[in-house]
């Protein structure tokens, strides 16, 4: 007789084949109008208390997917499901219901937080909108929270300016977490505040989730922080995701060309410590104008003639591994120089 198999509860978030596109005119009279894919068919998932870190270059899209999940912008196709209810369309009171399970950490905390309201003021604020006790009741939850974040209850009576950054942060950490969410998206959380604050950003971060159980969609261009924070890692380009995998799986063999080079670009912590370059060709197109086939292959130096002509969707080349990439299997063997492939164009060979 077969093990009975494992019942698996469902993801907290689902994204099926989200976009979103911005519109704008352009040429002689503005009767051209263009478009920018901000973000371009993501399919991704998130479980209870797991951590997905998604990282890239600036511009990729990887704020304006923050801000979809969280439907701050509306989306202009996809669908967003949180815990197995299907949220596009939500408006009103049934969304009013939804949205203490939902909350955001952003970038800079000073420009985050009302410098007219004292800290307890602001943390007062959610629990106030959504009708969370009597006044009495809130000051003992912010309280709470407070001091769950590192922060002495006297800080209520502070205005921002009169704390530091890694203060700051923790005050917004505090607003987010008053409202007991299960999903708390970080968009660039420690990217404002120097190093060692950073460190204890994080970690506050892990002991939060292990004490409370709550998801993170981490955003960061720090690999190092990324990996030693997530349980998986996504990998995004031109408003695409090219590669997810288990944070471990990822920084020991990733599989698309762009992850490895945004790997070997980690500063190394010792001077005798060395990894092969991985050097990239120009800058990022154009995302209003996209090159033909694969977004990634002008800079690319394992191309070949399939790149140029057809898109490689996200699909899987190992265990709990994906990748959009049509030479992911070939990725871990050698390629000869630009200069020697016959496959690519004068050109082509000519930038290397």
């Amino acid at each position: 007789m077969p093990p009975a198999r494992k019942h698996h509860p469902p993801p907290l978030l689902e994204v099926n084949g989200l976009k979103r596109y911005f519109y704008q005119n352009r040429g002689l009279g503005r009767r051209k109008k263009s478009c920018l894919k901000a973000v371009d068919g993501v399919d991704l998932s998130l479980d209870h208390g797991e951590t997905l870190g998604l990282a890239g270059e600036s511009g990729c899209g990887k704020s304006t997917l923050a801000r979809l999940v969280l439907q701050l912008i509306p989306p202009t196709a996809g669908r967003i499901r949180f815990k197995g209810r299907e949220i596009k369309d939500f408006k009103g009171q049934k969304w009013r219901c939804m949205r203490p399970e939902m909350q955001m950490i952003f970038q800079d905390p000073l420009s985050s937080l009302d410098p007219r309201m004292t800290v307890g003021e602001q943390i007062d604020e959610p629990l106030m909108i959504h009708g969370k006790g009597s006044r009495s009741q809130r000051l003992d939850q912010a309280t709470a929270v407070l001091q769950r974040v590192g922060l002495q209850p006297d800080t209520l009576l502070k205005f921002p300016h009169q704390l530091s950054g890694g203060q700051r942060q923790r005050v917004v950490a505090a607003r987010a977490l008053v409202l007991k969410p299960s999903l708390l998206v970080c968009d660039e959380p420690v990217s404002a505040l120097d190093v060692s604050i950073q460190a204890q950003v994080v970690n506050l971060l892990q002991d939060i989730q292990q004490d409370l159980g709550v998801a993170y969609l981490f955003i960061s261009h720090d690999l190092r922080i990324v990996r030693h924070i997530s349980h998986r890692v996504a990998i995004m380009y031109l408003g695409r995701l090219v590669e997810i995998a288990p944070a471990e799986s990822l920084f020991a063999a990733a599989r698309h060309p762009y992850t490895r080079a945004l790997i070997a670009a980690v500063p190394l912590p010792h001077p005798a410590l060395k990894r092969p370059l991985e050097r990239l060709n120009g800058e990022p197109p154009n995302p209003i104008d996209r090159p033909a086939g694969c977004p990634f292959h002008p800079r690319c130096r394992m191309r070949d003639t399939i790149c140029r002509t057809t898109d490689p969707p996200l699909r899987q080349v190992a265990e709990r591994h994906l990748a959009a990439c049509h030479l992911a299997e070939a990725s871990g063997k050698r390629q000869p120089p630009a200069a020697q492939r016959p496959d690519l164009s004068e050109k082509e060979r000519a930038i290397g």
